[in-house]
């Protein structure tokens, strides 16, 4: 009888420890499920011709789980971040520009709005905010913010991305 029990009772640990590591593996793998890819992010960004475009790309990163991300205008390799600390990099899109070593706000301002209102394509922006002094601009998607900072790290301007 005893022995029965204690089968048993071993069965049932076994089991038990078999579901806890199947419930584990799921949970890796829907996390994994839900990283983005380079190559995800490289097709939602071949859609942008302009800044007119950037509210939808905004979308597209969101769904793929892109939490933040960061763009360097001096090569315009932008950092991702997404869930569980997971990260990715881009590699540099061109030749390294020099960032000016003061910015120049009001003159970014009118770049950006042309840029925005699709008078510009991307390499362009990208060589009229180095001229205008910017480093890199941030997204976080939470807030739905876009961030612009200069070499310092001071903000130059922060918009809200229209959804």
């Amino acid at each position: 009888m005893k022995k029965s029990i204690l089968k048993s009772v071993i069965i049932l640990i076994a089991c038990s420890i078999m579901v806890a590591c199947h419930s584990t593996n799921c949970l890796t793998i829907k996390n994994q499920e839900q990283m983005f890819t380079d190559e995800q992010i490289k097709e939602a960004h071949i859609k942008v011709k302009s800044g007119a475009d950037f509210p939808t790309y905004i979308q597209d990163l969101k769904k793929l789980g892109v939490t933040y991300y960061e763009t360097f205008v001096a090569d315009g390799h932008t950092d991702y971040y997404g869930a569980n600390d997971y990260k990715t990099t881009s590699p540099a899109k061109y030749e390294a520009l020099a960032i000016a070593e003061t910015s120049d706000e009001e003159q970014f301002k009118a770049d950006l709005k042309a840029h925005q209102g699709g008078k510009t394509d991307y390499p362009t922006f990208c060589n009229d905010a180095a001229k205008s002094g910017v480093k890199k601009w941030a997204v976080c998607m939470d807030e739905m913010t876009c961030t612009y900072f200069d070499k310092s790290g001071s903000k130059i301007l922060v918009e809200e991305i229209p959804q």
